[in-house]
């Protein structure tokens, strides 16, 4: 059972919003704590378990954090000995605190990785002629750990640093980890973000509804319209990649991007659209991410909730550590200010870019793919200075348009170049693939006949153009700050209900389901 399968949209949903909508208002949480498990259980059965562990030691661990505190008057003591139990009692914080994280950490470590560090280490024997001295493992993934273990660790540390206190109700904390729009392929939620209002139990309410189904609508219209109906053009490329070279490749990664952006953006829009039905308001994880200029800009837009706790779980801790402020200080009276501060903060950034990798998946490809953003961002803040020198000097304007569409054309082909490498097989098909581009080049592929063979047909790549328009055009209105929902429900009703029947037959029309069509899993859930 996913978002889009008609067992969730026309059984699941409506029975969930029903026993939501004649529950007692102080049952509704559990309604929903029910259905989430319910839900879970549909995709990931007795592994459940894990899911149970985490939210149970997660909330031991936040009660235990939140007692340990000083007992008694400390005016009483000296200042010395106010001083040492205010250490001891930091200490032993900390080491509930790391020994929480590690609970939750170790979990997703040894069902996720342990196989990739394995393999690796048996390899590195055998290249000395040892035999491998491990026995290679591979355990079943619950659905929605790589999300879920990242609320815990949140949690956690917010709890640690006081910035929320620790929940005792653990019906609402169990909640908050398991909700199930968000369990699939999140967005990662902060505690502030969804608990109060998952738990507080909203009554369905008729903007509520029309606003949810929209959003939801949405989500099935990128998810039916373009990655499905794109599916077997990327896989037939990226499962033959001996097969194709030159224009093919190239349409295979830029194809295989819009694809990954129609998928993941589309079921957060369901995500969001089914927490907009119980007045529940989810992050938003995409925001026109193709608009962007620069590699750094393109992460703040595109997988936003991800960016965000990389940057406040890792970039900020590591940036405060003892070690690398003194750092940072010598860098910057050594080689100034700026090329100061970058290189300190490439400390931080390096550490991010890693665990970004590694939290997409166990590949090299995946590593590579993280180091390769880390790069191109270190870069672009170095060279910015340089930039913006020589734009000067030319009188370039950097804020008209053809500078802009230059920016973005460029970041783009970053992009899709990125793109290729983090769907290739492993590292080295995507460095064979990157190379036949340019070995194999042919343009007569585009007016042969051949990408008539690879899965779409004529009719396939007018749908999906149409459906790039589309997304386009709304992407054009909300970057200028235009609510498209807020415009539709100003409407009359009779234009409104017209409306929203001829979305659902487009989706209907152009949707790519039934023979002949490969419709693709939600790529995130695998992560």
């Amino acid at each position: 059972m996913t978002y889009n399968s008609l067992l969730y949209l026309f059984i699941f949903l409506p029975g969930v919003l029903a026993a939501y909508h004649f529950a007692p208002q102080r049952h509704r949480p559990k309604v929903l704590l029910a259905a989430s498990y319910l839900f879970f259980l549909s995709l990931s059965g007795k592994l459940l378990i894990y899911l149970l562990f985490s939210t149970l030691s997660l909330h031991h661990m936040g009660l235990w954090l939140g007692s340990c505190k000083a007992e008694g008057d400390l005016k009483l003591l000296t200042a010395g000995e106010r001083k040492a139990v205010k250490a001891a009692y930091a200490g032993k914080r900390r080491k509930i605190l790391w020994f929480g994280i590690g609970l939750q950490l170790g979990i997703l470590l040894v069902l996720k990785y342990s196989g990739f560090f394995i393999s690796n280490i048996n390899g590195v024997l055998n290249l000395f002629s040892f035999h491998p001295l491990l026995p290679s493992v591979k355990f079943a993934l619950p659905i929605g750990i790589s999300f879920y273990t990242l609320q815990a660790v949140s949690y956690l540390i917010d709890v640690y640093y006081e910035k929320i206190k620790p929940d005792h109700n653990l019906l609402r904390l169990a909640l908050y980890l398991a909700f199930f729009p968000t369990l699939m392929e999140g967005p990662i939620c902060r505690y502030t973000q969804t608990a109060d209002s998952l738990y507080r139990g909203t009554p369905l309410d008729y903007k509520n509804l029309t606003f949810g189904m929209q959003r939801i609508l949405w989500g099935l219209f990128k998810k039916l319209v373009i990655a499905d109906r794109l599916n077997l053009f990327v896989e037939t490329i990226f499962n033959n990649p001996g097969s194709y070279s030159g224009i093919t490749v190239i349409l295979g990664a830029v194809l295989y991007t819009f694809q990954l952006y129609a998928d993941f953006s589309g079921c957060i829009d369901m995500t969001i659209g089914t927490g907009e039905l119980f007045g529940i308001t989810i992050p938003e994880n995409f925001r026109q991410p193709f608009f962007s200029k620069t590699a750094s800009e393109f992460w703040r837009r595109w997988h936003i909730t991800l960016g965000a706790w990389l940057k406040d779980y890792i970039f900020y801790p590591i940036s405060l550590i003892k070690f690398v402020k003194n750092l940072g200080k010598k860098y910057r009276e050594r080689f100034g200010k700026h090329l100061g501060q970058i290189l300190t903060s490439s400390i931080a950034l390096f550490g991010v870019w890693m665990a970004n990798g590694f939290w997409h998946g166990t590949g090299w490809n995946y590593i590579f793919f993280g180091m390769y953003y880390f790069v191109l961002i270190l870069l672009g803040n170095l060279l910015e200075p340089v930039i913006v020198k020589t734009t000067d000097a030319l009188r370039i304007d950097r804020n008209c348009l053809p500078y802009r569409i230059l920016q973005s054309t460029k970041l783009l082909v970053l992009v899709f170049t990125g793109e290729l490498f983090f769907r290739a097989k492993d590292l080295t098909t995507g460095f064979h693939m990157f190379f036949s581009i340019f070995t194999g080049f042919d343009w007569s592929i585009l007016t042969d006949g051949s990408l008539l063979k690879l899965g779409l047909s004529i009719p396939d790549f007018f749908a999906v153009f149409l459906g790039f328009l589309a997304v386009l055009t709304v992407g054009v209105i909300h970057e200028r700050g235009i609510s498209i929902r807020q415009k539709i429900s100003g409407w009359k009703m009779p234009a409104r209900f017209a409306f929203l029947y001829a979305a659902i037959f487009i989706v209907l029309i152009l949707g790519a389901y039934g023979d002949g069509y490969l419709p693709a899993k939600l790529i995130y859930a695998g992560f």
